[in-house]
């Protein structure tokens, strides 16, 4: 009533049967279900995708590339960490405090590195995240959000494939369908060379660069974790993260 459609025209929607239906008609009741800027995407995605014109394929994309302009503007970020990433959670690149911060998903030899594997089949992410239940829950509703967008994306399905066959926390979580977007926001992370982190994330989409975004994570000045950033800056200075033999460097 409140979306201004019949009861039965709605159940054919929650029956997935969207032949038909406009936008003004899915915001309606967006705005009717309290559903948030996440949600409500998440619906249009879903209503686009379920009667595409013409039907496209299941397709592998092409692989993606970080510009070398790109390198160079995390590079030039000092006192953060930074590292460009994409829809499916793979970090493609990073700053020397980035791949210090997540020096842990490097010793794995899969390239690119990837946090949602990382934290659903390393025995090392509880450890790494302190608010592990949170973080886990938060990343699957990103993947959720990420496949509404991209339904054909194999690479990104493959993935969600593997993680759900290999984990029963990821498939539990994926069956809520929740969804999120993940802009900003505070992380907790306990690094092994510098202990208890608390730092503020914030998401750049890179408009040349279709899918990339650029993140950053910075600690708030005065704080413990500022002293702790510093350190694993002196620390990534006299080793590479990403080298596994770094081990030599922690003891």
């Amino acid at each position: 009533m409140l979306a201004g459609v019949s009861v039965p025209y709605y159940t054919r929607l929650e029956r997935g049967d969207m032949n038909g239906a406009s936008e003004s008609v899915l915001n309606a009741l967006a705005g009717a279900l309290q559903l948030d800027e996440a949600e409500r995407a998440h619906l249009l995605d879903l209503a686009r995708a379920a009667h595409p014109t013409p039907a496209p394929a299941r397709r592998r994309p092409a692989k993606q590339r970080v510009r070398p302009e790109v390198q160079w503007i995390l590079d030039a970020i000092s006192g953060a960490a930074a590292f460009v990433g994409n829809e499916r959670l793979d970090i493609l690149a990073a700053n020397h405090l980035g791949r210090a911060l997540f020096s842990e998903l490097y010793t794995a030899p899969a390239r690119p590195v990837n946090t949602a594997r990382f934290l659903f089949l390393d025995p090392r992410a509880e450890a790494s995240y302190p608010q592990w239940d949170r973080v886990a829950t938060e990343t699957v509703a990103i993947l959720r959000s990420a496949a509404g967008r991209d339904p054909y994306n194999r690479d990104l399905s493959d993935l969600v494939g593997e993680l759900a066959t290999q984990s029963e926390a990821f498939r539990t979580r994926w069956a809520s369908h929740n969804v999120r977007f993940h802009n900003t926001g505070v992380k907790e992370l306990h690094h092994p060379v510098v202990g208890e982190l608390t730092l503020s994330f914030n998401r750049l989409d890179l408009a040349a660069d279709h899918g990339l975004k650029l993140f950053t994570y910075t600690a708030e000045p005065g704080s413990r974790s500022e002293e702790a950033l510093k350190l694993l800056g002196s620390w990534a200075a006299t080793v590479d993260p990403a080298d596994p033999v770094r081990q030599t460097a922690q003891d």
